[in-house]
């Protein structure tokens, strides 16, 4: 494809002659090469516009409306094709390059012939368009940036600049958004030098049209003058980027909403490894890593899978948000997936299918930079890892391994694999002597994972050596991701691979299922090497006293193995852990605990978030559950590393308060005796604690605030706020409102105390108040005192799950005391705030609703497990007070999108709601409600 260096002729003459300078079609499109751009038709529409053009302006403005039609029509006859092989993206990144190339080709005929034609060039009135970046790949999704170098051959002269004005110009107008840069071949070299950024597009450069020996120049003098003898430098430099590249996006290859592009395993990783592999290895296809030794056959073939699978994830991602995006949001996922035909199966959607898929690959490309990163440093063009580089002394190694490149590596492959056993042994030896695998060991490893049949798995030494792997060297996470990259985990424990990789589409989890277990094991090997104390003095304490760390570690490994099935996760995996635990050599009664705690690991977190545990009957019937100390140990230590491995945010003072209260109240039942948990004695221990608090008050102030309030008030609230509300009580007049504001830094809470008259609904005006200023409630209690004034006190957080700041409060306060006073009316304040954000608007949170009258002596606990918005507490809450219930406290535990309230509750009479047919008339109200603002909230 060329046009010709100078145009000699007149621009009249010249227009027959346009499909000879468009390019040459490269490899197969996705549809018909005439449907992308019919090259004739095109001509010939310029040719009758351009003949009634009388002047240039009217000339770029035909050449924009032919142009445009054309990129339309091409555009949609990619897309349309695409939807019949969505994943079939080469040829469509092809077909979109080919269009690019069709129309950057056609604007530089028009400006060279029509606008600004030269019929005597000079030697230096010379250009050259040459695509970069990705589009000199030929590879373009549908709204990629076109990135194009117009090259000079000496200096920028004036018919240059108006030749590459008049083309950026008619782009503009075309609507592409257009990265470009005008140069000389002497800057290329000369920024190449000083910017790597530079340096790399120079490596894609792809010819276009203009003059060709001046692109061909550019080519040599850039692999003498700027790529030889460099290799090490630029390596260097692109590993440093990829590595901050990584942080920006969290470091995570298994973050739920990762970036296909710039994230961890993503295109990005794979452009890189071409990038270096064509500067060290001067290859034009990913394909010649193969020649060069750096892949095998099957290595190229996963690369090429995962590259395909990212392009046409990227492309179905380009084309639903009508925009460039290359964030997989979770509103993205789920049109993504069904894009490229993933549907619901086996339990699962089809999105979490389809982002399994997009895990694995993401794993693979890993895979793929390791193996790629040490073959640079067998040539030395790679320093190696500088951890190892600063090792004096070499840590002994067995007979059977040698170090290569400060990795772990076999001196005699048979020998290796004359011995099962080690495939598991190798892990073993890399944790003892703390070097990493070489790749060649990985390599081995994979292609022999057959071996680890149910003979292995059921040998002592390889129970033995497994189990050494959790216990004995003091960082199993290491040595367990990378068995589970290798596959070797899923190989060992046959039950484990269905997780691998495995996504829950909700926005609580930030990690795949199997990537969670690892984070959670990593959190039990942090606290016993007492990394943790500070934040978590509770199960650093468990584990100094002494638990059985193989039971833990084995129950942690196991807790989620069941998830991705229609049945309950926690009983399908107990099943599994009872199959599974003595397969790993555990004594029966070790067995059955693991089972137990697999079965129960949700219990303590769902009893401390959605229940109230200063009721009695919670910590009894909590102690009932489990039975012993050292069960309730083990489950403290599992709860607080399962919450811990949800996300970097999850876990917080709040919970971490729940936690070790439950904990120590359940502790005294075990101890003391479950009769020892009683309203009487904590009634008691609350009215001591207020008297000593109180101490500076007179006898007949203090005497009056003791007496005032019933047996539940001094039972569900803290010790600090009965303090509080006896100074905001005293001398109270009827008319008043007192709001009491602070940070509770114990539970990483706003703390806001209000005490007024009471009357009905109170609790419903004051979570509307609350939902007004954007504040989240995470607790709740409210009780009337015997002279009839309201005590009501909620913890509340900001947007970020954080207290609010000291400068929001008096905001808070004031539209707090409008609402009570009637000046606002929530109601009708929320109906433009309770909005669900687009990205959150594909969970499928099914609505449940419980009445359970056994969870608590003297109240109906209504439990409500629904979608999440802002108005809901007060939706839900102001229909209880419209059917005549109490809420007495109310626990808000939120799980991403999903949220579960459960309120404490007594009906007009002071009674527990027994009657069913109360009970259903009462669902169908709170449905009615939640599936009304639901929809208020949608259509915002």
């Amino acid at each position: 494809m060329t046009l010709p260096q100078e145009p000699s002729a007149a621009p009249d003459t010249d227009l027959p002659a346009l499909s000879a300078f468009l390019p040459a079609p490269s490899g197969t499109f996705i549809c018909a090469q005439d449907a992308i751009f019919d090259v004739s038709s095109v001509a010939s529409a310029l040719e009758e516009t351009w003949s009634k053009a009388a002047s240039p302006a009217e000339i770029r403005k035909a050449t924009v409306a032919v142009l445009n039609d054309a990129q339309k029509q091409g555009r949609a006859a990619i897309a349309s094709a695409m939807t019949d092989a969505p994943r079939n993206a080469r040829p469509a990144l092809r077909a979109y390059a080919w269009l690019t190339d069709c129309i950057v080709t056609t604007v530089l005929f028009t400006a060279m012939t029509k606008l600004h034609p030269n019929p005597n060039p000079t030697e230096g009135e010379r250009i050259a368009v040459l695509a970069v970046g990705g589009y000199g790949r030929g590879e373009m999704s549908p709204y990629s940036d076109v990135d194009l170098l117009f090259l000079a051959p000496h200096k920028i002269n004036g018919w240059i600049e108006s030749v590459v004005e008049s083309m950026l110009y008619m782009f503009w107008d075309l609507h592409l958004k257009v990265g470009h840069s005008t140069r000389t071949i002497r800057d290329c070299i000369r920024l190449g030098k000083e910017d790597f950024t530079i340096r790399t597009a120079m490596l894609e450069i792809r010819f276009l049209s203009g003059n060709r020996a001046l692109a061909t120049e550019l080519q040599e003098r850039l692999r003498d003058e700027l790529f030889q003898n460099t290799a090490r430098e630029f390596i260097e430099a692109k590993l440093e980027e990829r590595a901050a590249r990584h942080r920006k996006q969290g470091g995570q290859r298994y973050v739920v909403e990762p970036n296909i592009k710039e994230g961890k395993g993503g295109l990005r990783d794979l452009h890189t490894l071409f990038w270096i592999a064509k500067y060290v290895h001067g290859v034009s296809h990913p394909s010649d890593l193969v020649k060069a030794g750096v892949f095998t056959q099957d290595e190229y073939r996963q690369f090429d899978e995962a590259e395909t699978f990212l392009h046409a994830t990227r492309n179905a991602l380009h084309l639903i948000a009508g925009r460039p995006m290359d964030q997989l949001t979770f509103d993205m996922q789920v049109e993504v997936a069904d894009r490229l035909g993933y549907f619901d199966h086996s339990g699962r959607r089809g999105v979490e299918h389809f982002m399994q898929n997009y895990f694995l690959h993401a794993t693979r490309v890993g895979e793929l930079t390791r193996i790629f990163l040490t073959s640079l440093e067998a040539q030395h063009v790679k320093q190696e890892p500088a951890l190892q580089r600063l090792l004096k002394r070499r840590r002994k190694v067995g007979d059977q391994y040698e170090i290569v490149h400060n990795r772990l590596n076999t001196r005699d492959r048979k020998a290796f694999l004359s011995d099962k056993l080690n495939l598991l042994r190798v892990f073993e030896d890399a944790l003892r002597t703390g070097y990493l695998l070489h790749p060649d060991v990985m390599r081995l490893i994979s292609a022999n994972l057959d071996m680890i049949d149910n003979e292995m798995r059921n040998a002592p030494e390889a129970r033995r050596i497994f189990l050494d792997l959790l216990l004995k060297h003091g960082n199993p996470e290491r040595a367990l991701r990378r068995m589970n990259e290798l596959g070797v985990l899923g190989a060992f424990i046959p039950e484990f691979q269905h997780i691998v990789a495995m996504m829950q589409f909700n926005m609580y989890h930030s990690y795949t299922v199997d990537e969670h277990t690892i984070q959670v094991i990593s959190n039990l090997a942090q606290i016993e090497r007492e990394e943790l104390e500070d934040p978590l003095p509770l199960a650093t304490s468990i584990m100094k006293t002494g638990v059985n760390r193989k039971v833990l570690y084995v129950a942690l490994l196991l807790h989620d193995i069941g998830k991705g099935r229609v049945e309950d996760h926690s009983v399908i995996g107990a099943q599994i852990a009872r199959r599974v635990a003595p397969r790993l050599g555990l004594k029966p009664s070790e067995c059955e605990t693991v089972e137990w705690l697999v079965r129960y690991h949700l219990l303590m977190s769902d009893i401390a978030q959605k229940r109230d545990i200063s009721d009695p009957r919670t910590v009894r019937d909590f102690a009932k559950a489990v039975k012993t100390r050292e069960r309730l140990d083990l489950l403290t230590v599992l709860t607080v590393c399962d919450i811990r491995g949800v996300g970097p945010d999850v876990w917080n003072n709040w919970k971490a308060t729940l936690i070790r209260n439950l904990h120590a109240q359940t502790a005294y039942a075990l101890e003391h005796g479950l009769e020892e948990v009683n309203r009487d004695a904590r009634e008691g221990e609350a009215k001591k604690e207020l008297r000593a608090r109180l101490k500076d008050w007179n006898t007949v102030d203090k005497r009056r605030e003791l007496q005032r309030h019933y047996s539940t008030y001094w039972q569900g609230l803290p010790f600090a706020t009965h303090e509080i509300f006896a100074h905001l009580l005293k001398d109270i007049q009827p008319d008043e409102i007192r709001i009491d504001l602070h940070q509770d830094e114990d539970r990483d809470a706003t703390r806001a105390c209000f005490a007024l008259t009471d009357h009905h609904g109170i609790f419903s005006r004051l979570a509307g108040a609350l939902a007004l200023v954007g504040a989240n409630v995470v607790d709740a209690r409210t009780f009337t005192s015997k002279d009839g004034f309201a005590t009501a006190v909620f913890w509340i957080q900001d947007n970020d799950g954080n207290p609010f700041e000291e400068g929001r409060l008096p905001r808070l306060r004031q539209m707090i005391d409008k609402i009570l006073r009637g000046k606002v009316a929530a109601k009708d304040a929320l109906e433009t705030r309770d909005k669900i954000k687009k990205r959150e608007s594909k969970f499928n949170v099914p609505t449940s609703i419980i009445f359970d009258n056994e969870g608590s002596e003297i109240f109906t606990i209504i439990e409500v497990d629904t979608r999440d918005r802002p108005g809901l507490l007060y939706d839900l809450t102001r229909v209880l007070a419209e059917n005549n219930i109490s809420i007495v406290s109310a626990q808000i535990a939120t799980y991403g999108a999903q949220v579960v309230d459960s309120f404490y509750v007594k009906d007009m009479f002071g009674m527990k709601i027994h009657s069913e047919s109360k009970q259903r008339a009462l669902e169908k109200k709170l449905r009615t409600s939640i599936v009304a603002g639901a929809k208020r909230a949608q259509a915002q």
